[in-house]
């Protein structure tokens, strides 16, 4: 055990010093001497911590993208927003499964309202039209599963997630219309 003078001399504390000022410990609390931020060293990473192990980060598409993937989020909090994982939430399924099916009844309800004599005023879809009915739908659904993959695949990127709340919103918005359509 160590006496006092081994320590050194305890530093003078002026009445105006607060509990909170670097250096100085608060009056009314004796208490070892805090050093001022300056003084402190940086900090050493902790045993176990070193560098990245991975030679490359976690690739778009792995074996485990389909087949029972092995990460739902990134592992620190630093890393969540532009990183990649291969196991995919509820939440993003049950939202990719609305913007799909949201797709299904437009391609349904354009359909029946140019068989009763309306007219497509998207001039995407008119120029898929003019395919036939049956590749209008398939390439209309195909083009949107290509877009909802890719928004699903880049889901810690806040631009997929705006797009993807933007297109479930748009579709929502539309299904609303064609049910008003019916109404007229």
């Amino acid at each position: 055990m160590s006496t006092p003078d081994e320590l050194g001399p305890e530093p003078s504390v002026p009445p105006t010093a607060g509990p909170m000022e670097p250096g100085r410990p608060a009056p009314d609390r004796p208490g070892p001497r805090m050093e001022s931020p300056a003084d402190t060293p940086a900090l050493e990473p902790r045993v176990g911590r070193g560098p990245d192990r991975r030679r490359r980060p976690t690739p778009r598409f792995s074996r485990y993208t389909l087949f029972g993937g092995r990460r739902r989020k990134a592992r620190r909090t630093e890393e969540h927003e532009g990183s990649f994982v291969d196991l995919y939430g509820t939440r993003l399924f049950a939202l990719v499964l609305w913007v799909a099916l949201m797709n299904v009844a437009d391609s349904f309800f354009t359909l029946v309202h140019l068989q009763n004599g309306g007219v497509e005023a998207n001039p995407v879809a008119e120029a898929l039209l003019l395919t036939g009915r049956a590749p209008f739908v398939l390439l209309k659904s195909g083009l949107i599963a290509l877009a909802l993959v890719v928004l699903s695949v880049h889901k810690n990127f806040q631009l997929a997630r705006v797009g993807l709340w933007i297109a479930a919103g748009a579709y929502t918005l539309l299904f609303g219309y064609h049910l008003f359509l019916f109404r007229v």
